[in-house]
C-alpha cells in the first residue's frame, strides 16, 4: 500500500472531515486535480463541486464544497472552503429543488449565479455518494 495522506476538510466554521487517505479528487477552478501520495507541492483556489477522498480503510466520503483552497505540501492535503457540506448530509430532492429554483431565478448577477453554482455541486456530490 502507498504512503497515506493526510487530509483535513474545513468550512468556516469546524473540521468537515479529517483522517488518512490514498487519494483525493477536488474542483478548482483550473479543472479537476487528482492527488495521489508523494505530490508535488500545490496551492488552488477551488471551485464548486464535490471533493472525493478514497481513505486507507478502502472507503469513499464526497463531500460538497463552495469557494476556497486546496493546498498539498509533504502529504498533507488541507481543503478550506467557505461552505462545505458532506453528501450523505444532503437532502438530494431538496437540492434538486434549489437546482431548479436558481435556473429559474436566472443568473443575472453575481449572487445568483453563486446560489446556481452551489446547488451544483451539491447536487452533484450527492449524486456521486450514493
Amino acid at each position: 500500500m502507498a504512503e497515506p495522506m493526510h487530509v483535513e476538510l474545513v468550512s468556516a466554521d469546524r473540521v468537515v472531515w479529517s483522517g488518512e487517505a490514498t487519494q483525493v479528487v477536488a474542483r478548482t477552478t483550473e479543472g479537476d486535480v487528482g492527488v495521489l501520495a508523494g505530490h508535488q507541492p500545490m496551492l488552488a483556489v477551488l471551485g464548486e463541486g464535490a471533493v472525493v477522498v478514497d481513505t486507507v480503510e478502502s472507503e469513499t466520503w464526497v463531500a460538497a464544497v463552495d469557494a476556497g483552497f486546496i493546498s498539498v505540501a509533504n502529504n498533507r492535503i488541507s481543503i478550506l472552503a467557505d461552505e462545505a457540506t458532506m453528501a450523505h448530509d444532503i437532502d438530494l430532492e431538496q437540492a434538486k429543488r434549489d437546482l431548479e429554483q436558481a435556473h429559474t431565478a436566472g443568473a443575472d448577477d453575481e449572487e445568483a449565479a453563486a446560489r446556481l453554482r452551489r446547488a451544483q455541486g451539491q447536487v452533484r456530490a450527492a449524486e456521486r455518494a450514493r
